[in-house]
Order: structure tokens, then C-alpha cells, then sequence
């Protein structure tokens, strides 16, 4: 323990952390920049605030306060010491209706303070698409704006006043008429008055700099506003009072098509006078191809509010009509709205890939010019783009002037740097040339603060560091920001990761086999950090669940860009950890479609555990279940599911088997069908049928746990009139008679029988090589299936996710894993494509239950949802992750925070509707047991309802 690790233990009441872990979760924030602390800090209240100061004064060391990390310009990374104010300062003091304010500590994170506002009719004004994870102090240090700035301007419009300790341990009180100012600050204003007069540009977006103009006299001398976005350098905040809006009582949303972005861009200024929201604007590279928009290549979203659903519609119909557009769509149904704008939010994460995958980055992601200026600004900026041979897709807040832009910067060689430092330079001539300011939003960081002469001349920028020697005459708080800057292309956080690409296993297709790329995806915009769940989103369960940045999908792909760089994690594949951080990841794919990036940290959790325990010892709990199928096989041959049912339900038997299985003590074993469902199946009588043939894949849950959804699904596929096999149990010699499963076939054949697997359970306890074996040997088994064409269902979702993804990915080098898995198709998938003339029994039953999580982030249940309705079961399933998620709940030293993850949102939906009569659906086998084990609820596959009904006497 260092010396100033001990001094900071010895005063400080909240969380100190020098380790590997914690300095390594915040070397980075959503910028191009790393820095390396010594340690981090999450104090408990002021006075920790205060003696961390203290002690990092005496010892020289810079403090830079953090909220939820998500700045694009490098100004929450630091080398001394990190104040978190997420983990304890992140309440909500107090709210008063009546004088529409509230006192806030600078951890709260803004959707918290909305929640708390919005049964009084009040809001927060503004509002980042980061607003779920960023917090009320992070915005007050970059001065955030948001969408809805053209109606509620700035944070600095909504701030009151600011609680700081200063670097020397001075407790201030800022606000209006030179409340709080330090000691020579207001001698410093008041003698260049002119100088502030006219140095400032004026825009509604002017975020650069230090707001020393919120100084003068006739802006009432507001200190408050003055330390908005000072970024950290000034003074710690440690609680705000803020002003809050009155929301509208209803809102419709204008979406107006053009033909481009500059289109859009000249006609947004001209939308303002009719008082809109918000006016932004983004264009088709950044929209999913799925989106229901109406037709164009650009897009203003324009929102309007109004006492009443037809006061709202009214004005975003004028708007319509007053706009010249290609074309228009007003949307007044909520859920559709917030569908709209979550393309609008996510554009921050899916702007840093290109159409072609090619990777873009932040560092001129929020310029600002007049609004009327946008649409020239915005013809210049591509023309300088294509003069350096970059691309970026502009988006972001044009009623304000603001522009968002990731380019494809080449961060990785010397000579792209140089590129990128050469463009720079140059845009920020652009910027200054239309009246413009180098941060609308975010502030200026390292990104851009070494420019700012060129914005505001160097007598200004002087004027800006003699106002922060009289905050900070130790130049202790966040020092290289704003003033006396770092250069903008030294510390890039890529400049440490390999040069070659690392030897793995996974192909990583997305992004060209380098797994330093795949981990790159993670640009820090955090919404794994979301703290509650919303719809059907499911990532990031495991950060829901505990709140620590180390089980968020961002903190791992932090562990992991720190282990390729080897500076604070330097055991690589061996390190704990990385490990530890890994350990509570549930593999529930979530990321993989709920990230803005596509980060896949499933993948990168099996790749991880794959080398770590190269040549060592596993978890017993890697042996247990991640070989359940060789163990249910073993007691599927010997027919000993009697006898191993009995052993489980003798208490000290289990407890010795959970032992010794690495199996959570508080976990009741499944019972073991007497019968599979492949038995099942060969005694049956065959039922003709004249559809198509569907290959229906037993997998490891239905074949030995769960028979009964197997049986109902052959019934129900044999009442839509397709025609039922099973796989190849042997491999083939001579090309398959029929199709392929009859007994002329196998008697030509003398090899040993098997069985098809996926290898999911190999998969997600990272036991490759193993996985490989298994996989290989399914494609030699299924050889005549993808020969005939036929499409192969697969009914637990986990499985069917594994095949189309897991199997193509990890079998890179095989074409016939990516010609099973464009084969696979889930049961609902089936039913719509091979027997679209079929009607399912009409039920007529309420419905709850969740959506298996690797359906969600894989499959997709587009198609389950329109077979829910066609059978009359009502009634939306909820989104997040059971917790059980194969191995994971059964894990010992899971259990808690299995229970936590079903209890989100799983477990209260089930419970609402158990009373009602509703049906249960869980089509994953996990998802049922945990619903029996915590809830004593049975759910079921909906094939198992379809069938029932069958047997009522639905239709057919």
C-alpha cells in the first residue's frame, strides 16, 4: 500500500480503490483518450470531498471528479486520483413542486430526477441521449444541452446554485451576485469588461471555454453559471440546486423527410418561430434499415407539445405543412415516439461503425454554428472530410446548430494521427470561420481545448488561466483541460493495444478476426450502465443487478482493453481480474443487439475462459454442467433417471452432489425425464403429412429434461401439416434414402450412433476446443440434412441462438457451419414460413412471461408475437433476463444475484398475472426453472399451449 493509498484510507468514510480493477474500470471515458490513475475515491459526502483534496494537495497529486464517464473529449480521465460520485453522492436531496427546483448530488443520474419531477408535472430540461446513465454532475461540468434544448436551452440555464469545495478546502456556495466567488475573482471581471463583452460569439450552443461572461453585471454576476462547463478544473461540486420545467401535458412528433442533410440543415432554422421542442436531424446512414420512417435520405424530428393530444398534433401539423418536405409523418402514440427516438439516442454508438464496418471515433462530435449558418457550415465540412479522404455521417441537434459526427479517423498508425491532428486544426478554422464554437455539448477535453486560441485568440484563452489560478492556484483539479492543455493526438487510448492481431478462437467477422478490434467496439457510452430496465431491453443484467461499473458490459470491455495493453492488468489471459469482472456476466447476449455498438460480450467472456484455463484446472462447475450432455446421455443409456432422480431427493446425496458439482447449495436439482424424447419419438407411429419437411432438433434440454415440449411440438407442427424427422444419428457413407432417417439407411451404416449438439454449454464455460469437437462432429451427423435442403427448428431458444451464431463464428473456417446455421428457424419462424396457411387454436387467454434473452438479442420474436396473437393470447412478455441463463444461477456464488435479475422485472409480471388466469410462456428451459424454483410456477413453451389447445378441440 502506498503511502497516499494509507493517508486516503485513514480519512476518507467511503470506497478507496488502488487495485488493478479500479484503476483500470475509469482509464477511459467515451473519448479517443486513456489516462492511468493512481487510484479512485467514491466519497460519501462533502467531507470526504474535502479531506481527498486535502490529502492530494499535500502530495501533489491531480483529483478529477467523475460522474457516469460518458464525456467524448477526455476531460473524465485523469493520472491522480478519480472521484466516482456514482456509487454513494447520487441522491435526490430533496424536490419542491411549487418553486420547481430541486437539490441534486452530482452522482444522481438524470433519469432518476426525472422519474422523481414527473408526477408533479415537472422535467429537467435538458436532456443527452445519455440521459439513463449520465448524471446531474457530469452535466453540469460539460454544460449538457440535448435534444430539447431549443425549448429549455442549456444545463447552465438550470442551474440555481452550486455547492463546490475548492482545491485548498474552501466550501462555497456559488450563485447570482457574485455568490461564492473566490478571492479575486470578481477584481479579475470587472477590470476586463470590454474583453468579455466582445469575445464571446453568440450562439445557443457557445460550450468552449470558461463561461466568464455569465460574470458581467448585467448577467447578474452569476458564479453558478460560471462554473458550467468549467469540466472539473474550478471546483468540486458536491450538490446543486436546479430548475425544473413544466412538461407538457402531450406531445407529437413531426418526423419531416429530405433529401439530404444539408437540406434538412437550411430548413431547421426556419421551423423555431413555431416553437417547437425539439428540431434534430440525422440521415439514413444512421438509421436501421427496418425503420419505419417515412421516405428520404434525411430526417428532422421535430417534437411539439401542447395541453392536449389535439393541441400537439395541431402544431406538428402546421410545422408539416409549413415545412417544404419530401415527406411527413406525425406520430401522437407514445410507444411510437419513444420507438423513433430510440434511433435518435442510439446514434451515438452506431455512428462509430461506417455502413461498410469500418471504425469511427469521437473528437469533432459536437461542433456548433448559428443555426442559419448550419446548412453552408455542413456543405464545408463534407467538402473538408473529402479533402482528407475521411467519411463521417452528421446527426444531432440542428435547431441549435450542433452537429454530431464519428469519422473514420486512423488512430492506430502515425501517419493517421497525423491526419487527424491536420484535420482538426483545419476544422476548427472551418468552425471559428461561420461564427462557430469547437464544443455545442460536450465540452472541450483534451479533444479540443489545445485549440481554443484559434476560437477566442490567445488574450482570452489568457483571461481563462488567470481565472483558474484564482479557483485553483495549484492547478490540482483536472489539470491538461482547457487551460494549458495536453496536445489533442497524445494520450490516444488505442496507442497501447497490440499492432498484430491476438490468437483466438472465435472468427470475430465483424471485425475482421482481431479480437483487439472486437473489444474496441466499446466507445463508452455506457447505456449497459442503465440502472433499471425498460420494455424488452435486456443488457445489462448483472450492472442492473449490483451497480458496480465491473459488471457493466462497459467495465468488462474496460478489464479487457487494459489486459491487451498489459500497463495495469498484466497477467493477460491469466488475469483474476478480468475473471472476477467476467464472473458475474450471464452470457445473456443482451449487448450483442441492445448495445449501439454490437459489443458481444458473451463471445468475449467464452474467448476469455477458453485461455485462461488452458492447461489448468476448471471449476467443478465447468465439468458439472458445462458437460451436462455427456452426463443426461450416460443416464439416458444406462435408463437410470429413476435411480438419479431418487439420489437428488435425498437431501445429504444432493447437498454432497452440489458440493462437489460447484452447484449453489440454495439450487434444487431438475429432475431427469424417465423417457427422452428421442425414445419417445422412435416408438411412435409415423404421421404422414403432404407440407414441407422440418428437421426438429433435439436439443440437450428437451431431449432429457423437457420431453413434453418436444412431443407437443411434433403435434402441432403435424397439425400444420409439415412433416416431422429427426437428425442422423450416425454418419453417413452413402447419400441418405428418403430423408435420411429411415431404417433402410441406417442399416447400410456400421459406425457408432450419436447425437447432434450445438455446443452451447461448452460454449459459455469458454471450453473451445471441446465446443469444436462437438460441433464438428454435428456437421459430419447432419451432412445429409444440409444436402436436402430442409430447415431445422430448434426449440430452445439458447440452442437455436448457439447454432446461428456461436457455430458460424466459432467453426469460421467450415462453410457448412454457416450453412446450418442459415438453416435454423425457431418453432413460431417455422409455423409462419413453411405453413402460412395454418390458423393455431384459438385460446383466447391472457399471457405473461418473459422473452428468452438470446431470442431477443439473436433471434428476434417478431414472428413468436404474431403467433401469440393469432392464438388469442394476449398480453406483452417482459424484456430482461431470468438470471438463471443456463449455468450461470446454478453456479455457486450466483445465487443472489440470479435472484435479483429475475426479480427485476420476470418475477413481479408473472406474480401480477398468476391471478388472473393468464398463461405463463417461457420457451427457454432456464426460464422455466427459475420461474418453478422462485416463483412455484409452471411455465410453458408455446408450443405446449398450442398443443393443449389442439386437444380442446381448436382449430386446426
Amino acid at each position: 500500500m502506498t503511502v497516499l493509498e494509507a493517508e486516503l484510507r485513514a480519512v476518507v468514510r467511503g470506497d478507496v480503490g488502488f487495485d488493478a480493477t479500479s484503476r483500470a474500470l475509469v482509464t477511459m471515458d467515451a473519448s479517443n483518450y486513456r489516462r492511468v490513475p493512481l487510484g479512485v475515491v467514491a466519497p460519501r459526502d462533502a467531507d470526504d470531498v474535502a479531506a481527498v483534496l486535502a490529502v492530494c494537495r499535500e502530495h501533489g497529486v491531480p483529483v478529477v471528479p467523475r460522474g457516469g464517464g460518458t464525456s467524448i473529449a477526455g476531460q473524465a480521465t485523469g493520472t491522480g486520483v478519480v472521484l466516482d460520485f456514482t456509487r454513494h453522492m447520487n441522491r435526490l436531496v430533496s424536490l419542491d413542486p411549487e418553486a420547481a427546483t430541486a437539490v441534486v448530488q452530482p452522482g444522481l443520474v438524470l433519469d432518476r430526477l426525472q422519474e422523481a419531477a414527473a408526477p408533479h408535472g415537472l422535467r429537467f430540461g435538458p436532456d443527452p441521449s445519455t440521459h439513463s446513465r449520465c448524471t446531474l454532475g457530469g452535466m453540469i461540468g460539460n454544460n449538457s444541452c440535448g435534444s430539447h434544448s431549443v425549448a429549455w436551452g442549456t444545463t447552465a440555464d438550470s442551474v440555481r446554485e452550486l455547492a463546490v469545495v475548492t482545491a485548498r478546502g474552501e466550501r462555497l456556495r456559488a450563485g447570482r451576485g457574485w455568490a461564492g466567488a473566490p478571492e479575486g475573482l470578481r477584481e479579475l471581471v470587472e477590470g476586463e469588461l470590454s474583453r468579455l463583452r466582445t469575445g464571446f460569439p453568440e450562439l445557443p450552443r457557445r460550450i468552449s471555454g470558461y463561461a466568464l461572461d455569465a460574470l458581467l453585471p448585467e448577467q447578474g454576476a452569476d458564479v453558478a453559471r460560471s462554473l458550467c462547463g468549467s469540466e472539473g478544473t474550478l471546483g468540486v461540486l458536491t450538490e446543486a440546486v436546479v430548475g425544473l420545467v413544466r412538461a407538457p401535458r402531450a406531445r407529437a412528433l413531426a418526423v419531416l423527410a429530405y433529401a439530404d442533410e444539408s437540406a434538412a440543415a437550411e430548413a431547421a432554422a426556419g421551423l423555431l418561430p413555431h416553437g417547437p421542442l425539439t428540431v434534430e436531424g440525422m440521415a439514413a446512414d444512421l438509421v436501421p434499415s427496418a425503420a419505419d420512417l417515412p421516405r428520404g435520405a434525411a430526417w428532422l424530428f421535430v417534437e411539439t407539445g401542447g395541453d392536449t393530444q389535439a393541441q400537439a398534433r395541431a402544431r406538428a401539423e402546421a410545422i408539416v405543412r409549413a415545412a417544404d418536405v419530401v415527406d411527413a409523418l406525425v406520430v401522437t402514440d407514445p410507444a411510437g415516439q419513444r420507438a423513433l427516438w430510440r434511433i435518435r439516442e442510439d446514434a451515438s454508438g452506431t455512428a462509430t461503425r461506417m455502413p461498410d464496418g469500418a471504425e469511427a471515433w469521437p473528437g469533432w462530435e459536437d461542433c456548433a454554428v448559428p443555426p442559419a449558418r448550419l446548412g453552408a457550415y455542413l456543405r464545408d465540412f463534407r467538402g473538408l472530410l473529402g479533402a482528407h479522404g475521411l467519411r463521417g455521417t452528421p446527426y444531432g441537434h440542428f435547431g441549435d446548430g450542433c452537429i454530431h459526427v464519428r469519422i473514420d479517423f486512423d488512430l492506430l498508425t502515425e501517419a493517421g494521427v497525423a491526419r487527424f491532428r491536420h484535420f482538426s486544426e483545419e476544422l476548427a478554422e472551418l468552425v471559428v470561420a461561420h461564427g462557430g464554437s469547437l464544443s455545442g455539448e460536450h465540452g472541450d477535453g483534451q479533444a479540443r481545448a489545445e485549440l481554443l486560441p484559434r476560437m477566442y485568440g490567445d488574450e482570452l484563452v489568457g483571461l481563462f488561466e488567470r481565472a483558474k489560478a484564482i479557483w485553483d492556484p495549484d492547478d490540482l483539479l483536472n489539470p491538461g483541460m482547457l487551460v494549458r492543455p495536453a496536445l489533442l493526438d497524445t494520450n490516444l487510448r488505442f496507442s497501447v493495444l497490440p499492432r498484430r492481431p491476438v490468437d483466438v478462437a472465435f472468427g470475430y467477422p465483424t471485425d475482421g478476426g482481431d479480437f483487439s478490434a472486437a473489444v474496441r467496439r466499446c466507445v463508452g457510452v455506457a447505456k449497459c450502465r442503465t440502472p433499471s430496465a425498460s420494455g424488452s431491453s435486456v443488457m445489462c443484467p448483472s450492472f442492473r443487478a449490483t451497480g458496480e461499473e465491473e459488471h457493466s458490459t462497459r467495465g468488462r470491455a474496460r478489464l479487457l482493453h487494459e489486459m491487451l495493453a498489459g500497463e495495469v492488468v498484466t497477467d493477460g489471459w491469466r488475469s483474476e481480474e478480468v475473471r472476477g469482472a467476467l464472473d458475474l456476466c450471464l452470457s445473456c447476449k443482451g449487448c450483442r443487439s441492445d448495445c449501439p455498438v454490437g459489443v458481444d460480450m458473451a463471445t468475449y467472456k467464452a474467448e476469455f475462459l477458453h485461455h485462461h484455463y488452458a492447461g489448468r484446472r476448471r471449476p467443478a462447475a465447468h465439468y458439472s454442467m458445462g458437460w451436462l450432455p455427456v452426463w443426461l446421455r450416460a443416464v439416458a443409456r444406462t435408463r437410470t433417471a429413476s435411480v438419479v432422480n431418487a439420489f437428488w431427493a435425498v437431501r445429504p446425496f444432493a447437498w454432497a452432489a452440489k458440493r462437489v458439482g460447484g452447484i449453489a447449495a440454495e439450487r434444487e436439482i431438475p429432475r431427469v425425464a424417465t423417457e427422452t424424447f428421442s425414445r419417445w419419438w422412435g416408438r411412435r407411429e409415423p404421421v404422414g403429412g403432404s407440407g414441407a419437411l422440418v428437421i426438429l432438433w433435439p436439443d440437450t434440454f428437451t431431449e432429457h429434461l423437457s420431453p413434453s415440449v418436444g412431443r407437443a411440438a411434433v403435434r402441432v407442427l403435424e397439425a400444420a401439416n409439415l412433416r416431422v424427422a429427426l437428425p442422423p444419428t450416425l454418419r453417413m457413407r452413402v447419400r441418405p434414402v428418403g430423408d435420411g432417417t429411415s431404417k433402410a439407411a441406417i442399416s447400410l451404416l456400421s459406425m457408432r450412433q450419436s447425437r447432434v449438439c450445438c455446443g452451447l454449454t461448452y460454449v459459455s464455460t469458454g471450453q473451445l476446443d471441446r465446443a469444436r469437437m462437438v460441433m464438428r462432429r454435428t456437421l459430419d451427423l447432419m451432412a445429409p440434412v444440409l444436402e436436402s435442403g430442409a430447415p431445422v427448428v430448434v426449440l430452445e431458444p439458447s440452442c437455436a441462438a448457439s447454432l446461428r451464431t456461436d457455430l458460424p463464428e466459432l467453426l469460421h473456417d467450415d462453410p457448412r457451419a454457416a450453412r446450418l446455421a442459415s438453416r435454423v428457424l425457431t418453432f413460431a419462424e417455422t409455423l409462419e414460413r413453411l405453413a402460412p396457411d395454418w390458423t393455431p387454436p384459438r385460446l383466447d387467454r391472457p399471457s405473461a412471461g418473459q422473452t428468452h434473452c438470446h431470442q431477443h438479442a439473436v433471434l428476434g420474436d417478431a414472428a413468436d408475437r404474431r403467433l401469440r396473437a393469432a392464438a388469442g393470447l394476449s398480453g406483452e412478455l417482459s424484456g430482461g433476463c431470468c438470471g438463471l441463463a443456463g449455468d450461470f444461477g446454478f453456479e455457486k456464488g450466483h445465487y443472489e444475484v440470479s435472484v435479483a435479475c429475475a426479480e427485476e422485472q420476470l418475477l413481479p409480471a408473472v406474480r401480477g398475472a398468476v391471478g388472473d388466469g393468464a398463461v405463463i410462456l417461457a420457451d427457454g428451459f432456464s426460464c422455466r426453472t427459475q420461474l418453478e424454483q422462485l416463483a412455484g410456477v409452471r411455465g410453458r413453451h408455446v408450443a405446449e399451449v398450442l398443443a393443449e389447445g389442439l386437444e380442446e378441440g381448436g382449430a386446426e
